[in-house]
């Protein structure tokens, strides 16, 4: 699985400058999957052009199909790219690397003290800068995929059945991509895929171009030996300690738990989250109702997947049954199994699948199949986006449930307005102003911490 050097990545691009840019777009990683796809497009296509347009998107549509965080599979699918394995495990290892981080030290905190809130509010700011670019995302890439009305209707309709009716994602993609491949066949052209527009216009404008790379011309041996190394790295773990520990034992069950929770996470980590809560909570006791919530909230308000949460599950579950062990030794050994066991199917699945989905650019029905995916992603990526506003911008929200509609409406008399005018502040600093994402995201925080502070000391 090492590089030869007829496979190494273009020469523009060197591991060392890759590692640079890959701990930026880790550190920058807030607001969800929506944020963190937007932070990636933006400096990956738009400002670094080691990726076009079309191969971005191409990437994304195969990780939403995936089960397990987008954001971090995408990361490690064009880190291969780029690099290879080592590519893919830099992109995708330093995804999570903040996350993990950021969860122990507060999972810490919150065992010992109980009490995260200087964090929350250093955070405070940023989720104000995140919506913002989370909606800048949203109108960079619908601008570009949705090229003409029937797209632009998929895009509606997708939206509209996942946060409206509650449609379960994946048979939103699944309707998207039928619809597409029917297109394709029929060399319909409103289906061709933007790869076959401009090409050309793509391989000047990135690094990389749109030739196959040589490491993507894989044979069947070689996925056989990446799916035993990836399948043993994962399961292995899990196997050893059921064994010596016992089925009983609080390690064997996270490993066995969340082994299982990285399979069946279709649709992001909210898919998830509420069955995740409710066993961790009435069936194993690992946590007290009402701090899951708790969990979310460092979640939300730290670099990284929202699925890191399990992280924090798995640290109270071990912190609270440590057996021999200390009990902080115990929980941080039972955030990182947590955060092992949800994290190796990924690359297992990226390593494994992207020689394949390369391979198929630019066939035609693929192409209208993945047109219509696309399509449909920018509906959800809206729908994240929608939801991380209102959750973040409104203190209560009132469940509507009428006429087959099953969605969370925000109290208008909850708005807070100090989240409102940082984010109106943040988002004429970015569209009027153009000023760049970094000085928006630290004048967020420290605007956030300032206030915080003022807060203390009025009381």
């Amino acid at each position: 699985m090492r590089d030869t050097p007829s496979e190494m990545a273009p020469p523009e691009v060197t591991r060392a400058e890759a590692f640079r840019v890959w701990l930026r777009v880790a550190v920058l990683s807030f607001g969800g999957p929506a944020g963190q796809i937007a932070v990636m497009h933006r400096i990956l296509v738009d400002e670094k052009k080691w990726v076009s347009e079309s191969r971005f998107l191409h990437a994304l549509n195969y990780c939403m199909l995936l089960p397990g965080p987008e954001a971090q599979q995408l990361a490690t699918y064009i880190g291969w790219l780029m690099h290879r394995t080592a590519g893919g495990l830099i992109a995708g290892g330093l995804f999570v690397l903040p996350g993990i981080i950021a969860i122990m030290a507060l999972s810490i905190v919150y065992a010992v003290y109980g009490n995260t809130g200087i964090v929350a509010a250093l955070f405070f700011g940023l989720k104000a800068a995140v919506l913002v670019i989370v909606v800048q995302a949203v109108v960079r890439i619908g601008s570009r995929a949705l090229r003409n009305p029937v797209l632009q209707v998929l895009a509606a309709a997708a939206f509209v059945a996942i946060f409206f009716f509650g449609v379960p994602f994946p048979l939103i993609i699944v309707t998207a991509g039928l619809i597409g491949l029917s297109g394709g066949r029929t060399r319909l052209a409103i289906f061709r895929g933007r790869e076959q527009d401009d090409a050309a216009a793509a391989d000047r404008a990135s690094l990389l171009g749109e030739a196959l790379p040589d490491h993507a011309r894989t044979a069947t041996g070689h996925s056989l030996r990446v799916a035993a190394v990836w399948l043993l790295l994962w399961l292995v773990p899990v196997a050893v300690l059921v064994t010596v520990l016992g089925g009983q034992n609080v390690f064997s069950q996270i490993a066995v738990f969340f082994s299982k929770m990285a399979v069946v996470t279709f649709g992001g980590a909210y898919a998830v989250l509420a069955y995740v809560a409710q066993r961790a909570v009435e069936d194993f006791h690992w946590l007290r109702p009402g701090e899951m919530l708790d969990g979310l909230g460092m979640a939300e308000t730290t670099p990284g997947p929202l699925i890191m949460v399990l992280q924090f599950v798995g640290f109270m579950a071990a912190f609270r049954d440590p057996g021999a062990l200390p009990p902080l030794i115990a929980g941080a050994l039972g955030g990182l199994l947590a955060t092992w066991v949800t994290f190796a199917p990924c690359f297992l699945w990226i390593f494994l699948g992207a020689p394949y989905i390369e391979r198929l650019r630019g066939n035609r029905a693929l192409s209208g199949a993945l047109s219509a995916i696309t399509a449909a992603v920018v509906g959800v990526i809206l729908n994240l986006a929608l939801w991380f506003a209102i959750h973040a911008m409104f203190g209560r929200t009132v469940a509507v449930r009428a006429y087959g509609m099953a969605f969370d409406a925000p109290a208008l008399a909850s708005l807070d307005p100090l989240t409102f005018m940082l984010a109106l502040l943040a988002g004429v600093a970015l569209f009027r102003f153009k000023i760049g994402m970094l000085p928006v995201l630290a004048g967020c925080a420290a605007a956030g911490l300032g206030l915080h502070f003022v807060g203390l000391l009025a009381r």
